[in-house]
């Protein structure tokens, strides 16, 4: 059986091409939500004008991996104390957001953010959204498994390799075969 989360932290062709390391992710899709337009196109969310965040929704095994597992892999590859950006992108799309699919999910997550907050394992505070998820707008194909199908593409080499690297040394027990 599967379950779904979806988070946004920046770019969605790096979160994406992190969580599809992990073992017990069945997919990836890179998509948008949290705005006001219906079904946006990627140009429209990069202008900023929508409300959306580029997000993922990460299919997964819950016998495999837990939703608390997933929200670790997201808190280590994206850096939730940058309000609305993530190194050079720089916009609302580009918020740190959680949406949550349940309110199971809703609890898991608040309670981890607080966690962190309390932890003070960062210099500035945790602004990382979190929202019920009300619609998910999947983009456009050219952005599905986007690192997958451009390795060479600069902005991937400098912003997503770092990502998969580190998930591959953080979570190496956890890293699909």
């Amino acid at each position: 059986m599967t379950e779904t989360a979806t988070f946004g932290g920046g770019c969605f062709w790096c979160i994406e091409a992190a969580f599809e390391e992990i073992d017990g992710v069945d997919g990836v899709t890179s998509g948008y939500a949290g705005g006001h337009t219906e079904d946006p196109s990627y140009r429209e969310v990069c202008s900023g004008s929508t409300g959306h965040a580029e997000v993922v929704q990460v299919a997964y095994d819950p016998a495999v991996i837990t939703y608390e597992e997933l929200l670790e892999v997201f808190f280590t590859v994206h850096d939730p104390t940058q309000l609305n950006r993530q190194g050079p992108d720089v916009g609302t799309q580009y918020r740190s957001i959680v949406l949550s699919h349940d309110d199971e999910q809703h609890e898991i997550a608040a309670s981890y953010i607080e966690a962190l907050d309390e932890e003070g394992g960062y210099d500035d505070d945790v602004v990382t959204e979190l929202e019920p998820l009300e619609t998910f707008y999947r983009a456009e194909e050219k952005h599905q498994d986007y690192f997958a199908k451009n390795p060479n593409d600069a902005y991937c080499s400098m912003h997503a390799q770092p990502k998969i690297d580190k998930v591959r040394e953080t979570f190496a027990e956890k890293i699909d075969a």
